[in-house]
């Protein structure tokens, strides 16, 4: 009796892994992908005249961080464009090293609420400031995936809204607050929604800092059909040092310094003196011991409102346009 219940099991483990061979074999693959990523395509992009430098990252030292970390499916995630898409796609084609790497259309858009909402496998560039059910509708008429990008980040989150898409980031590598991160998972499993990890990275050591493997043929109606079946798994989440927030904060401050003065110089003559000033110093020197405190009480600030909000349930707008006094209060506040 014990040999024939042990054979049935054995039979039934051979016919599982059966299957699976079976969807793996001839053109279905499992693919390691990068679905959320920066390169210098999406600076001027990101819907801000203060610092609009975003990412530094060429299309060149792109292909090959993902040639080197042997990933097959690459989707460039630049904010409100999908210029970079056909650049980036040509270079490839012209260098035989990166033929195993598939790159698809991406776009990263604003809505009106400042949330940012991942498209995945458009066909036509997707306009910001709609509202999260227009960007939406506008995805899929352009067939195309919606995600909700770090969904729980006090800023740039569309919160319970991620519900609307078709799957959410509920592990993204710069929530270093952790509580974005963990909400969204919480979130994730209460609506029984499919899960990817993002790298969301601006700097060339946090590309592949998250990636997801996707059970496919490596073209771009299989991947998004397979994406909508849940055969997407994470297989890295791994969160952003706080050296490389550092590094990002350095290339957008270094290279929107002019757009940054000349705001101030119109806007706030009386403090243009300190500005700039704080500017060069810290352009200087970075690593310094006054900017290393600084930047460790801005990260800890954040994690405060973090907790505020996604713990403790404040309102994330009670943040919204107040000054940096006021904004220290309120995270300091018990």
């Amino acid at each position: 009796m014990k040999l024939k219940i042990l054979k049935s099991w054995l039979d039934n483990d051979i016919l599982e892994i059966s299957k699976r061979i079976l969807r793996l074999s001839d053109t279905t693959q499992l693919l390691r992908s990068e679905l959320h990523c920066h390169n210098t395509y999406s600076n001027f992009m990101n819907c801000s005249t203060r610092v609009p430098f975003d990412c530094g990252v060429s299309i060149e030292q792109q292909l090959y961080l993902a040639y080197k970390k042997e990933i097959n499916v690459l989707f460039v995630t630049n904010h409100n464009t999908l210029n970079g898409y056909q650049q980036i796609c040509e270079y490839k084609n012209n260098h035989e090293k990166f033929n195993n790497i598939k790159v698809y259309p991406a776009e990263e858009i604003t809505v009106n609420t400042n949330g940012h909402i991942l498209a995945f496998g458009i066909d036509k560039e997707i306009k910001p400031g709609m509202t999260i059910d227009e960007t939406i509708d506008e995805i899929h008429k352009y067939n195309g995936i919606s995600c909700a990008a770090h969904p729980f980040a006090v800023s740039n989150g569309i919160r319970e809204n991620a519900r609307k898409c078709n799957i959410i980031e509920s592990f993204n590598s710069n929530n270093i607050d952790c509580y974005s991160n963990i909400v969204a998972e919480k979130f994730a499993s209460e609506n029984k929604m499919i899960r990817i990890a993002g790298s969301d990275s601006h700097v060339e050591s946090t590309f592949g800092r998250c990636t997801n493997t996707i059970e496919s043929e490596n073209n771009l109606d299989s991947i998004l059909q397979s994406m909508l079946k849940g055969l997407i798994n994470i297989e890295k989440e791994e969160y952003a040092l706080k050296k490389e927030l550092f590094e990002h904060a350095h290339y957008i401050l270094s290279s929107s310094k002019d757009q940054i003065l000349n705001y101030v110089s119109e806007n706030h003559r009386s403090k243009y003196t300190i500005v700039k000033w704080a500017l060069n110093s810290f352009l200087s020197n970075p690593n310094s011991h006054l900017w290393k405190t600084l930047g460790s009480l801005g990260l800890y600030l954040s994690k405060r409102m973090s907790h505020k909000v996604n713990i403790k349930g404040l309102n994330p707008l009670v943040f919204e346009n107040r000054s940096w006094k006021t904004l220290i209060s309120l995270s300091l506040i018990p």
